[in-house]
């Protein structure tokens, strides 16, 4: 997706049905050959044929062990306990870290991907540091984030003790400690605590409102609700109330010009993420 700048409008229907966008060759998008529709509410598109033969040349499925490019092992940070380990081809740098919303991050080290693989599945298992995270977990620690400092004094204690590990792997180039923060990039500071969130998308349905933020896929708006235009703007439901959108929803939709004025997409309260004791995440 492309960046929305702070403050761009944005007033958008969504049209037809919702369908699969085929497979990824060689950089540009295959039609997938089924036409297969897709639930308007899922992050997910691709229909699941086409879903299973992109895992068959796959990193992340484990079926690319040939792939001779250089990869790098990073840490990435979410909020205070939430950190996690992965892999990234070298040559795409930090777009990974951006994509997945990381606060902050660090690279390990760099080298061929089974090292990387080694060394991601060696943090998991000595320090059980997990290499996936909930989005519910993720949005729920932005809006109350601890300081910048502490960000980086986590990150810090962890890379420490994860090259201090036995078993690292030798063909593994380690890194040394530098953490990258993501507050400016993201807009971190404009993400409300509590967000609400906009709910699956149905034909005909309509966003209208502003970015507020951007982090990763997930799109921060101020939205344009019935009760606000009935009383000219104030004293509406939610007075502009910022909600989050995952930007992936939107995709294999047509998108056209929205024909009202308000948002007609359901608005949901947050759901809690996981509470997460961070002394004991990553052992003793």
């Amino acid at each position: 997706m492309s960046p929305l700048p702070v403050g761009k409008a944005l007033a958008f229907a969504v049209q037809g049905e919702r369908r699969c966008l085929g497979v990824r060759r060689a950089g540009r998008w295959i039609v997938c050959p089924y036409g297969a529709a897709l639930d308007g509410a899922s992050a997910k598109d691709q229909c699941a044929r086409c879903a299973q033969l992109d895992r068959s040349r796959s990193v992340a499925a484990d079926t690319m062990a040939d792939d001779p490019r250089p990869y790098g092992v990073y840490l990435a940070y979410f909020g205070p306990g939430l950190v996690k380990v992965g892999i990234t081809a070298a040559e795409r740098g930090p777009a990974r870290l951006v994509e997945q919303g990381a606060v902050a991050y660090a690279w390990l080290g760099r080298g061929p991907l089974m090292a990387a693989r080694r060394a991601e599945a060696l943090l998991g298992s000595a320090l059980a540091v997990p290499d996936r995270l909930g989005k519910a977990a993720k949005r729920a620690a932005r809006g109350a984030l601890p300081p910048l400092a502490e960000r980086v004094g986590e990150l810090a204690q962890l890379h420490g003790r994860a090259r201090e590990l036995a078993g690292w792997p030798e063909t593994l180039e380690p890194a040394e400690f530098a953490c990258e923060d993501h507050t400016e990039l993201f807009g971190l500071d404009r993400v409300p605590a509590g967000a609400a969130e906009l709910g699956g998308m149905t034909a005909g349905a309509e966003i209208v409102g502003e970015v507020v933020a951007g982090v990763g896929s997930d799109v921060y708006m101020r939205l344009r609700l019935a009760g606000d235009v009935a009383d000219g703007g104030g004293g509406g439901r939610g007075e502009g109330e910022v909600a989050v959108l995952d930007g992936r929803v939107l995709s294999g939709w047509v998108l056209g010009a929205a024909s009202g004025r308000v948002t007609t997409v359901p608005v949901r309260c947050a759901r809690p993420g996981p509470v997460l004791d961070s002394p004991g995440l990553w052992g003793a």
